[in-house]
């Protein structure tokens, strides 16, 4: 029996999102809030390393652009760990490229989304990628 007020099932699903653009950061967190979804955010990956170590969240949206730690090096660190090895990380970037993509797989992402990024969009690499779901 599924108790989850949303039709979807993302109630309750801890979902992060690393970006150093405060709008990006709020409007996902505003999509995701409305699907019922726990939303972490942080503005870079090391802001974001010590809280996914600490809240364990399914699925990590992470920026490629970032000022300190780039989302390259923050998804590698992550997958690198044995304990998040398996979380999913989506590349988010307003570049469109070949590179980029490839670039993204070899770190060990599973998706990328060009920014600006729909609802469908965000909820469909959720559906994708998080088992639970």
């Amino acid at each position: 029996m599924n108790l989850n007020t949303s039709d979807n099932g993302l109630s309750g699903l801890k979902v992060m999102v690393i970006d150093d653009s405060k709008t990006i950061r709020r409007t996902a967190e505003t999509l995701l809030k409305k699907e019922g979804c726990e939303v972490l955010t942080a503005v870079d990956g090391f802001e974001a390393l010590a809280k996914i170590s600490d809240q364990k969240p399914a699925i990590i949206f992470v920026d490629i652009m970032m000022p300190r730690l780039d989302g390259y090096q923050t998804c590698a660190l992550i997958k690198n760990n044995p304990q998040f090895r398996a979380t999913p990380v989506i590349m988010l970037s307003s570049k469109d490229g070949l590179f980029d993509k490839a670039r993204g797989r070899i770190v060990g992402a599973e998706q990328y989304l060009t920014k600006p990024f729909t609802r469908d969009e965000l909820l469909g690499a959720i559906h994708r990628h998080v088992s639970t779901v």
